[in-house]
């Protein structure tokens, strides 16, 4: 069990960018039996979570965003080979960002968890155009497509990504997940994007992605439904700005 005052004296260092500091943290709570996997669930990302509200709120510096975003991904890849190895599923799956996200650490962390619990996973970042992904999966046949986004600006491209996948449905049985805080931070955002699966935390993602509820087809995308949900859309992304 990780308890409160690690999650504090991990911040308070992340925050100045002192790599030194941070890594006695997370060793200490290696050392005290905490397995890496409830290390990147309980702590870093818990932490990467709060430092993005802190920014968002205007108590933190961009400067410090980055210094601990930097700290952070140094963590985890650190820990990556620390992760249990459970046997290899038949599944597979990709992981991608919106295609001008700069903060790639929480599917990166989404990618390694998912490795580790036995799934073939593709992580794409960011950076990539639509038609990059979709030539991607079209090759690689993915049981999910995991979308992480965290501004508000990257909806259009992300609703953009979901509905040319639906509407060609060359992929049926694919089920798209989004998560990030865009979703976190917006009720029922990636319901109006008609995304299948919405992940608040990596435990979430693991088990919704090992249930096997099959994809469900919505109603016909008419014209007037599909202007209806970009009125919708736009409200909702309005009111996170």
């Amino acid at each position: 069990m990780v308890k409160q005052d690690i999650l504090a004296r991990y911040l308070e260092p992340l925050l100045r960018g002192d790599r030194r500091a941070c890594r006695a943290v997370i060793e200490e709570a290696l050392q005290s039996g905490i397995p890496a996997n409830s290390v990147y669930v309980h702590i870093v990302w818990p932490v990467m979570l709060e430092i993005e509200k802190l920014l968002r709120a205007d108590k933190i510096t961009s400067v410090q965003e980055h210094l601990a975003t930097r700290v952070n991904r140094t963590i985890v890849d650190q820990l990556q080979n620390k992760l249990p190895r459970r046997p290899r599923r038949s599944k597979r799956m990709v992981v991608c960002c919106a295609p001008e996200e700069l903060q790639e650490l929480g599917a990166q962390m989404m990618t390694d968890l998912f490795e580790s619990d036995g799934w073939e996973v593709r992580f794409l970042g960011g950076g990539l155009t639509n038609d990059d992904i979709l030539a991607f999966i079209n090759d690689y046949a993915p049981a999910i497509l995991s979308i992480h986004g965290t501004a508000p600006k990257q909806a259009p491209d992300v609703r953009r990504l979901i509905d040319t996948i639906k509407s060609v449905n060359a992929w049926p049985d694919m089920r798209i997940m989004v998560s990030g805080g865009l979703f976190d931070r917006a009720e029922g955002l990636w319901q109006e994007m008609e995304a299948d699966l919405y992940a608040a935390t990596p435990l979430d993602a693991l088990e919704l992605a090992s249930s096997e509820t099959p994809v469900t087809q919505g109603e016909p995308r008419t014209i007037n439904r599909r202007r209806k949900r970009k009125h919708v859309l736009q409200e909702k992304v309005l009111a996170l700005i």
